[in-house]
């Protein structure tokens, strides 16, 4: 991956394809999970892609502190501008759909459309049992090996998940349990702090795509129940359900994946 210096800090990032800009922002653990979706030609062939890490995230910089959301979204603002990207789409898995509707709600004229993978919100009946769950993790972690928890949370998002996320990114659960304190040290607790509800759902009238895992809802109700608060309260918001996947459904069935994002900008390029 190149490398950029922005605002004193080193971000790696990756650029693909040609054509209008999309910016892809990674979630907790896996930092290359669009890896296998933006070698796509259905995205490749008409899109400028920009993967990047987090900070915290290989070969990123660490932080020694705690980051809140919105640092978090000034930190993909500050790679745009050094790559001098102006307006585009975002893409937002897991922690990074937070970081995404952070973003539309900063810099709204700059953001064309959303797509929100599965998003780490905490709203709706699940929501108070979702954030508790993971200050019970952040104290887990202090406590147990990082593989071993590392290894809970993937399980529990991708049941069976070990061989197949080896087969599509080799290497990838020994780089998140290296990446585990970031995670629960550095980002899990910025995003307990956040606040995002209606209120600021109704501030984002940006055409916006709720993703959701055919089997996720079964797996774990809040993957459900988000998908459907984010219909509901947002504006402009439609619904994809990519079928046979779980949370991670991007490697799970990245061509679908790609096709789905290309038919949903196809269908408001007289909006953007």
């Amino acid at each position: 991956m190149e490398r950029a210096v922005v605002d004193g800090l080193t971000l790696e990032y990756d650029v693909s394809g040609t054509g209008e800009s999309i910016v892809l922002i990674h979630g907790s653990f896996i930092a290359d999970t669009f890896r296998p979706l933006v070698v796509e030609t259905a995205l490749t062939r008409r899109y400028r892609l920009l993967t990047y890490h987090r900070r915290g995230y290989a070969g990123s910089s660490q932080s020694e502190r705690p980051l809140s959301i919105p640092e978090q979204a000034a930190d993909c603002f500050a790679l745009l501008r050094h790559l001098g990207i102006g307006r585009l789409h975002v893409v937002g898995h897991s922690f990074g759909g937070a970081v995404a509707l952070q973003m539309a709600l900063d810099a709204p004229a700059t953001i064309r459309s959303l797509a929100l993978l599965e998003p780490a919100l905490m709203v709706g009946a699940t929501g108070e049992s979702y954030r508790e769950s993971l200050a019970l993790a952040i104290r887990h972690f202090r406590e147990t090996e990082p593989g071993l928890v590392v290894n809970e949370f993937l399980e529990a998002r991708w049941p069976g998940y070990r061989a197949p996320l080896e087969e599509v990114l080799p290497g990838a659960f020994e780089q998140a349990v290296s990446d585990a304190w970031t995670t629960f040290e550095i980002e899990l607790p910025g995003l307990l702090e956040w606040t995002f509800g209606e209120a600021e759902a109704r501030r984002i009238p940006q055409p916006v795509l709720s993703v959701l895992g055919g089997d996720s809802d079964a797996l774990w109700a809040r993957f459900g129940e988000t998908h459907r608060w984010l219909l509901s309260s947002l504006p402009n918001a439609e619904s994809y359900v990519l079928p046979g996947t779980t949370h991670f459904l991007q490697m799970q069935n990245p061509r679908d994946m790609a096709e789905a994002l290309t038919a949903f900008y196809t269908r408001h390029t007289s909006t953007r």
